[in-house]
């Protein structure tokens, strides 16, 4: 199979979106398939996974680089004439790649990963989630299948009159992501340094932004015992520190690879704190390491998170609850080992290889789809 993967995001920025394109070309190349990237100018490599990455003309909008649109987009995609378009998180660039497709009568998958309504209604702006939710129909509605990553966004995009979904979810590394780091010698330093009076840690690992909302890691101001660790950086950082100030939490920067593996396995608590995630990857690589998780009641969490089996819901906005359930947890380490071992369990159907099986499942479906139409005229 020839396949067009045109991501908004990629190397070297290092998100949600950039972590599943790479997974899956390691994917496509591991199945013997032939593929060509399409991602924004931002410093990409000429290659990933033996495979051609080139860039398109970019603006600059809130630190991120945005890809144009253009009849390149179409040149391109013409060029490689693929059986079928993956477009990641499509906005600007992956929407001039559905179109351009669907001009070509050439099959596409459009995976939606970025919540764009919920950040319109999280800033107070009802007219824009009017119009963000006719942005992502027009974005999507020449798409063959758009790929949807849980029950809760499943039910936004029905309500918005979008069609032709179905679930497909995101893998998580078991191997890299495993309880067996606790008793790595880069985890027992990081431990030291982060729970020097054998305290319990609650850590948090992302991005460090307005619509993740780590500021609600306030609310556990006075349990006694905790000490807080967060991993990621971003636009949110110095309101971060002044919110949390006077509280014993330790800022670790990015981390990824063994790093990142050591970061979690050095928390006895995952805590997850944005309401607009469409799936949670954080959340897999947590219960993979063998740690409780706490999220809100809201977006992909409900549906990672069993609750008082996997980790613990809580209702958004509700401090309260937040603070009473990790005071929970602190005091209880062998709910906490319970949770952990049942989150483990919960992922072990979830590695990357087999959900990128699946994900190559969706595209012959789209193929067949493609034929299908052609044969009905």
């Amino acid at each position: 199979m020839r396949v067009v993967v045109v991501s908004e995001s990629f190397l070297p920025t290092l998100n949600g979106v950039t972590t599943s394109v790479c997974k899956i070309l390691d994917h496509l190349a591991l199945r013997g398939h032939e593929a060509t990237v399409i991602v924004p100018t931002a410093g990409a490599p000429a290659t990933y996974a033996g495979f051609p990455v080139v860039e398109v003309p970019t603006i600059p909008y809130r630190q991120f680089p945005v890809g144009l649109p253009g009849l390149h987009v179409q040149r391109l995609i013409e060029e490689f004439a693929p059986d079928i378009v993956h477009t990641a998180s499509p906005f600007l660039l992956g929407a001039e790649a559905i179109a351009a497709s669907r001009r070509l009568g050439i099959p596409s998958v459009a995976i939606f990963q970025t919540d764009v309504a919920g950040y319109a209604r999280r800033n107070h702006l009802a007219a824009a989630t009017a119009v963000a939710w006719r942005i992502m129909r027009r974005i999507h509605r020449d798409a063959t299948i758009t790929l949807v990553p849980s029950s809760a966004t499943m039910a936004d995009l029905q309500r918005a009159g979008l069609q032709r979904l179905e679930r497909w979810g995101r893998g998580v590394d078991l191997d890299g992501y495993h309880p067996r780091n606790r008793r790595n010698a880069a985890t027992t330093l990081l431990r030291s340094e982060l729970s020097p009076n054998d305290e319990v840690v609650v850590g948090y690992v992302g991005r460090i932004a307005p619509e993740k909302q780590v500021e609600r890691m306030s609310a556990l101001r006075g349990i006694p015992g905790i000490r807080l660790a967060i991993v990621g950086g971003g636009p949110s950082m110095p309101s971060l520190k002044r919110v949390l100030g006077g509280m014993p939490v330790t800022f670790l920067g990015e981390l990824r690879g063994a790093e990142l593996a050591a970061a979690y396995a050095s928390f006895d608590v995952f805590l997850h704190t944005g309401c607009e995630e469409t799936f949670g990857q954080t959340i897999q690589e947590a219960h993979a390491s063998g740690l409780p998780v706490v999220a809100p009641r809201a977006g992909g969490p409900i549906d990672l998170i069993e609750h008082g089996v996997t980790g613990f819901h809580y209702e958004p906005g509700n401090d309260r609850e937040l603070h009473a359930t990790i005071e929970l947890l602190a005091r209880d380490p062998a709910l906490r080992s319970r949770m952990g071992e049942a989150g483990r369990r919960s992922v072990l159907g979830r590695s990357w290889e087999l959900v990128c099986d699946e994900l190559l499942g969706h595209y012959n479906a789209a193929l067949d789809a493609r034929r299908r139409a052609l044969v009905a005229g």
